[in-house]
């Protein structure tokens, strides 16, 4: 039996390789497929299998593609009722792969449908050797149950009955493979480590200890953060089978005068994903900025609306590309071109472009404590802010700009921040687009300020591996 884990960056996602001698399943596959396909060449197998373990939330699924490329058969949860020719699973169900079986256990609670498979390697012995528990049990933390509206409570009482009546009943030393590591929102607090075992996550993991039922309920039903826009799309849409990577459109090189007329010609948005420094010196005037080094599958999903055609800012053809796998990640499938020859030859041409102000963390003092009005925006999470923030800051998280822009003055100078100045340069896109002039964006944001010498180290910038949601409160404010 082997097993080899495929870890995506941003989405924090994790697939698995589970392999024979000369088989091999694929469990909860990316959507970008190849890579599944050459590790089974490597290893001298053949991918038969296609194993997912519920309807997943953040990210869009490489069943339909993996399948049309291997001919392998798709097993899913008979509960999500998925509308394409697959396998349906439930409770007791078994898959034999070689000298492994698989079974099933119906573990609801993240989601309504979700199932996790119990392996035993034949071979060597009739224990459970690993499980592959999807978003059920993660290093560290549980899945949240408050995606459903409404059904909050019902998931989270599902869950707890998963796990401690089913999971938990599994040897100490079954190894738990899960979907998802540090940097996902389909929990709060998930650990660096991306594998683990029943007996650790026993002992070590915060949820697991919390015994009472109602205290578990209430910890998975208050103080969630935030889920972005695009989880309930890629549900629908891992249900119905995405369309295949191959129908979707090619990216096309524009010259800018006729980028700049499908700009107005056609339902689109202008998204440019370079770095923040480079967008705030010049852009597409109207463009939505994500940078592609930070989390931007995850916000790109979040805002952009999936039913408008997505024109790309980017260094060249191959960042463009790039982009383009990561949008189709997330559900966002019309991604038509990029900018030929980049803003330079924007320029060129002669066409207006727009601008936002990087001020350091000095140039930010200095303004915030002189006679200039102006409004600091923080754009980080609630938990972020109530950790430690500059005084008088708005604490409005980034995505939430795109309504909540109208509680601002946008006559005054506003100067946006975060933990680093990418979600920040985000938020500042936004309010240029709904009229704001005087935008600035806080280069190097919170993690500068600390730097400075002006306040604490933010605790979510100091642990890049670790947990986004701590849930512990340092509630610092800080003088500007």
């Amino acid at each position: 039996m082997l097993v080899q884990q495929f870890f995506v960056k941003g989405i924090a996602h994790s697939s698995y390789l589970l392999g024979g001698t000369k088989t091999c399943a694929i469990v909860d596959p990316r959507r970008d497929v190849d890579v599944y396909l050459d590790a089974a060449e490597s290893l001298g197998m053949k991918v038969t299998h296609i194993l997912e373990t519920h309807l997943h939330a953040d990210f869009i699924s490489g069943h339909f593609d993996l399948a049309a490329k291997t001919g392998a058969r798709i097993y899913a949860p008979k509960t999500a009722q998925c509308q394409f020719n697959h396998i349906p699973l439930a409770e007791g169900d078994t898959v034999t792969i070689e000298d492994m079986t698989l079974s099933v256990l119906e573990t609801p609670g993240h989601t309504p449908e979700h199932i996790s498979y119990v392996a035993v390697d034949q071979a060597r012995g009739p224990d459970p050797v690993a499980v592959f528990c999807g978003d059920t049990l993660f290093v560290g933390d549980v899945g949240r149950p408050d995606l459903f509206p409404g059904k909050a409570r019902e998931l989270a009482f599902s869950l707890y009955r998963s796990l401690h009546e089913k999971l938990l009943k599994l040897p100490d030393f079954c190894e738990v493979y899960p979907a998802h590591g540090a940097g996902s929102l389909c929990g709060r607090a998930l650990g660096a480590k991306r594998t683990s075992t029943i007996g650790y996550e026993r002992k070590y993991n915060g949820a697991l200890q919390i015994e009472d039922k109602e205290e578990f309920i209430a910890s998975l039903t208050t103080d969630m953060p935030a889920a972005p826009d695009h989880f309930s799309r890629c549900t629908a849409m891992n249900r119905s089978g995405p369309a295949l990577v191959r129908s979707l459109p090619v990216l096309e090189p524009f010259d800018p005068v006729r980028f700049n007329e499908m700009t107005k010609e056609r339902d689109t948005v202008v998204l440019d994903v370079r770095d923040y420094d480079a967008f705030g010196g010049q852009h597409v005037p109207g463009s939505c900025h994500i940078d592609l080094g930070g989390n931007f599958a995850t916000f790109a999903g979040w805002i952009l609306p999936p039913e408008r055609e997505i024109l790309l800012v980017a260094l060249g053809s191959s960042q463009a590309e790039e982009a383009a796998v990561w949008l189709r990640r997330v559900g966002l499938d019309r991604a038509v071109g990029y900018l030929k020859g980049g803003m330079f030859d924007w320029a060129t041409a002669g066409l207006p472009t727009g601008h936002v102000g990087q001020v350091s963390v000095e140039e930010l003092r200095q303004m915030s404590t002189g006679d200039r009005n102006m409004t600091i925006v923080d754009a980080r999470a609630p938990s972020e802010y109530q950790g430690f923030h500059i005084e008088g800051a708005v604490n409005i998280p980034a995505p939430d700009l795109r309504k909540r822009y109208s509680e601002l003055d946008p006559n005054i100078s506003t100067v946006v921040l975060c933990s680093t100045g990418i979600r920040s340069s985000l938020g500042a896109s936004i309010l240029k687009q709904h009229g704001f002039k005087d935008v600035f964006n806080g280069a190097g944001g919170m993690t500068a300020y600390g730097a400075a010498g002006y306040g604490p180290e933010c605790p979510v910038c100091v642990i890049p591996h670790g947990p986004h949601f701590l849930g512990k409160k340092m509630e610092i404010t800080l003088g500007a």
